[in-house]
């Protein structure tokens, strides 16, 4: 198997092979990334799709001197087995393993780095640009697909590239939200060749030249070309950014993109390649299911996805929409909004019985904060559903719009932590340093599944713009209770209370995920835990309390410690003039590579294990040393 893919090392041996070998390529490089990907898991449907877009891009760009930029990445599988990382597939996305998605670090072909969507023609606008500055001929190539394209970063670089005439630059939408039916494909194919020729260029600018002296003619030329391309492409849209449209054609025939590529290269502007691919392509289940096929774990490519046993325990996710489909039934004013993560954030039900009250507004974070702060000032409850790496896209808006205003807005913040195999683009490390700092927000961090349940329901029936965030997977497995009750706001609570005499005692202030590991750690210390619930307000009292009863402090979160959970206790204490020895616990100021979470938690020492270890540690050296813990105990106390 894969007689020809073997011998591809590398974009430059692609080069030498004729079309009908390239043909072969394509066949046995699909094979290989259904093979690869069934057995490591990984992003599947989109790779499937990109297959001959990628070979035809390599093969008529010389990358890596022409520089390649993909969009969030999820389809640069096949990019990565024909630029050298064949044989890394085996690894990808596990710790140690290469990415899933393309890294500057991890090859020259991968010239900027990817995961959210819609950077990719900003980024290699600059890298035209740069070209032209230092006198480079080396072109710059975006590939952007459709729903990538409904986010306006997308739209900002397209309007900043299109004033300038002769930037290298080319956008390749590779659309695969679309069918074509064999007439309509047809005519695409033929359309696409002329209009990407050069004959047809120079003829286009003579007649303009020719008609310049005569605007109304000239003007009335222009319109009618217009009118004739709209017809049967979305040609004029893009060309009043400035872009040369060429398109739409099969994405899957390397007769045509390979010929129209080649084209265009010729051409000066930017220009915009408008190919229509289908996600899942060659593998009939991925093309029946691109969404189930999206992003599977491991599974038998002969058989497909097999539904597993229903789980024990409920997701999060789960505990969210459960959550917001009974808190809708009782309350007509909530709505739910989602920026294109319906099935990840859990709205699918929600969408199916409050079709009304459903809102997906695509890939854009920043509209969809703005939209929830224009519902919230008319009466209604919305409540965003949002990845904590997503909601970090739209950090103005939640200031300056919800914040500032103290709307009542409701942020259910998935995936928050440690998130596995997607790697440091995808961790929710950041956004409790990143929300505490906001005035008028409420911040709480949920640690089992009936305290979220709880959360979500404090949140849409608080006076205040709320964040409730929650980790990826499935909880500690406590049942959700129905009925759903107001927590007060800022106050945690005592899990545990240790039974140590006084100068040995330790106090855990633990933040949501964290709860469970934390009282399983004290079991073999005899600390006390404290579920701290809130991190903004602070329960402050709380904090004081146990500093003045305990003779050392843990704080334990799974963020980031810079400006974290931790901070905060710090901060509270430094303004009440207590000092108590402590240990702060959490991610460290790094990104966090991909992995499996369970292994990551391990490795950053915050499962079970790893915070008894650190607090032993700790202890062992706080109280071998000075005064006795009982006598500082004492005079804190006083």
């Amino acid at each position: 198997m894969y007689e020809l893919l073997r011998t591809i090392d590398s974009p430059a041996q692609l080069r030498e092979l004729d079309m009908p070998a390239l043909h072969q390529l394509a066949g046995e490089l699909r094979a290989f990334i259904l093979e690869s990907v069934s057995r490591t898991g990984g992003h599947l449907s989109s790779n499937l799709g990109s297959v001959e877009l990628t070979i035809a891009l390599h093969y008529v760009f010389d990358t890596p001197g022409d520089r390649l930029v993909w969009d969030v990445g999820h389809q640069s599988y096949p990019h990565k087995i024909l630029t050298g990382r064949r044989e890394a597939m085996g690894g990808i996305r596990q710790l140690g393993g290469i990415s899933g998605f393309p890294r500057r670090t991890e090859s020259a072909y991968d010239t900027f780095g990817t995961a959210h969507s819609s950077t990719s023609i900003s980024a290699a606008l600059g890298m035209a640009h740069a070209a032209r500055l230092q006198g480079e001929p080396r072109h710059s190539i975006a590939v952007i697909g459709d729903g990538a394209l409904s986010a306006g970063m997308a739209f900002e670089a397209m309007n900043n590239a299109g004033v300038t005439e002769d930037m290298p630059l080319l956008v390749v939408l590779n659309d695969n939200d679309m069918s074509i039916s064999p007439p309509v494909g047809a005519l695409r194919y033929c359309f696409g060749r002329l209009i990407s020729g050069r004959f047809y260029q120079h003829a286009r600018r003579g007649v303009h030249y020719a008609l310049r002296p005569m605007p109304p003619i000239s003007h009335l030329a222009s319109r009618l070309e217009s009118q004739m391309k709209g017809m049967v492409v979305p040609s004029p849209l893009f060309e009043e950014f400035g872009f040369n449209y060429t398109g739409p054609i099969d994405g899957h025939d390397l007769d045509v993109l390979i010929p129209a590529l080649q084209n265009l290269k010729t051409l000066r502007g930017p220009q915009f390649l408008h190919v229509i691919t289908q996600k899942g392509h060659g593998y009939k289940l991925a093309e029946a299911d691109p969404i189930q096929y999206h992003g599977p774990g491991k599974f038998d490519p002969t058989i497909g996805l097999v539904s597993s046993a229903k789980a024990s325990r409920k997701s999060y996710t789960q505990v969210f929409s459960e959550w917001l489909c009974d808190e809708a039934a009782q309350d007509p004013r909530i709505v739910g909004i989602t920026p294109a993560m319906r099935e990840g954030s859990g709205l699918v039900e929600f969408e199916k019985r409050f079709p009304e009250r459903y809102f997906d507004v695509a890939i854009a974070e920043q509209h969809a904060v703005t939209f929830a702060a224009g519902l919230a000032t008319e009466g209604l409850r919305p409540v965003v559903a949002i990845y904590s790496t997503f909601l970090q896209r739209g950090y103005d808006q939640l200031i300056h719009d919800v914040a500032i205003q103290n709307l009542p807005v409701a942020f259910a913040i998935d995936r928050a932590g440690i998130v596995g195999a997607d790697g440091a683009t995808h961790m929710g490390a950041f956004d409790l340093a990143y929300l505490r700092c906001i005035p008028n927000l409420v911040v709480m961090a949920a640690s089992d599944e009936n305290e979220c349940r709880q959360m979500l329901h404090t949140a849409v029936h608080t006076q205040a713009p709320c964040a409730v965030r929650y980790p990826r997977g499935t909880g500690p497995g406590i049942a959700t209770e129905a009925e759903m009750t107001v927590l007060p706001i800022g106050k945690g609570e005592v899990r545990r209370h240790s039974g140590k005499a006084a100068g040995q005692r330790v106090a855990m202030l633990a933040f949501g995920s964290m709860v469970a590991p934390s009282l399983a750690a004290a079991e073999a210390l005899d600390a006390t835990v404290a579920n701290m619930r809130f991190v903004k307000p602070l329960d402050e009292a709380l904090v004081r309390q146990l500093a003045q009863t305990h003779d050392v402090l843990v704080t334990v979160e799974e963020g980031c410690l810079q400006g974290g959970a931790g901070s905060a206790c710090l901060e509270c204490l430094s303004d009440a003039g207590v000092s108590v020895p402590m240990l702060r616990l959490g991610l460290p100021d790094e990104f966090i590579e991909h992995g499996d979470p369970a292994g990551l938690l391990n490795h950053y020492g915050l499962d079970a294990d790893g915070i008894r270890a650190s607090i032993q540690r700790f202890t062992d050296k706080v109280l071998g040393a000075g005064p006795s813990c009982a006598v500082a105990r004492e005079a804190r106390s006083k």
